[in-house]
């Protein structure tokens, strides 16, 4: 079940609780992919995903954000031209393999049909792409109470989403946790919230967290179908055959 737009936006931008949300996850974003790798790139999000997608406005080719219809779409980002667009959940208006870097967050947890959203996914990344999921912890605190956007749509462990994602053709590479602090909006858990997530990084294990963040890179099938990884291959690489000195080899 989708989450309106409105409810999103200000939870993310008029409340406290949102804010800092809104920083925790976001820092860990910025954690897997610096602004400065996205130079060039094509970076976007499906969801609810622009609380995340600001540190690459400056950076990337082009960011789009994609709002699926059954949530609904607002301008973004504010003062500035809008990258913001409505489309249908199975059918986003990207060509293929367009995309290097895609992240969604309430869009995946929130889709009656996540199937037909990863396999957007899959079509739209690009060779060396990468696709970041944001999804609620089943273990955690947020994911049992509905006064955050991540009491809504399915829950997942790490073990869960990482076969859903190997059924896509994903190979999942790497993934950590955030939300260590409850989802209060009293003031001490509010101030100490920054404590907390370095501190839950350090110490506590993947249960704690109340939302998973998995990276992870596409397979193609090989002609034989067996899945591989779709990588970039080092253009200096293709070319040490053409320029390595032609001649006997050495015995």
């Amino acid at each position: 079940m989708h989450l309106d737009v409105l409810d999103l936006r200000n939870f993310y931008y008029k409340t406290k609780l949102g804010r800092v949300a809104q920083r925790a996850i976001r820092d860990q974003v910025v954690g897997f992919w610096p602004p400065e790798e996205t130079r060039g790139r094509t970076v976007a999000g499906f969801g609810f995903a622009v609380p995340l997608l600001r540190p690459y406005l400056g950076s990337a080719r082009r960011v789009i954000a994609l709002m699926p219809g059954q949530q609904g779409v607002m301008p973004w980002p504010a003062g500035q031209p809008n990258v913001s667009v409505l489309c249908e959940e199975m059918l986003w208006p990207l060509e293929t393999g367009s995309v290097d870097r895609l992240v969604l967050m309430h869009g995946l947890d929130t889709s009656e049909h996540a199937s037909e959203v990863l396999q957007e996914c899959h079509r739209v990344l690009g060779p060396g792409g990468r696709v970041l999921f944001v999804v609620p912890n089943r273990s955690g605190l947020w994911a049992r109470r509905d006064a955050t956007p991540f009491g809504y749509g399915r829950p997942y462990s790490t073990g869960q989403l990482e076969t859903q994602l190997l059924r896509h053709a994903f190979q999942p590479e790497r993934h950590v946790t955030a939300l260590f602090g409850p989802p209060s909006e009293k003031r001490f858990w509010l101030r100490s919230s920054g404590m907390l997530e370095r501190f839950g990084r350090q110490v506590f294990s993947s249960l704690a967290g109340g939302v998973f963040l998995t990276e992870a890179s596409k397979l193609v099938q090989t002609p034989g179908g067996s899945p591989v990884k779709d990588m970039v291959r080092d253009p200096l690489r293709v070319l040490d055959a053409v320029n390595a000195p032609s001649g006997p080899k050495p015995a």
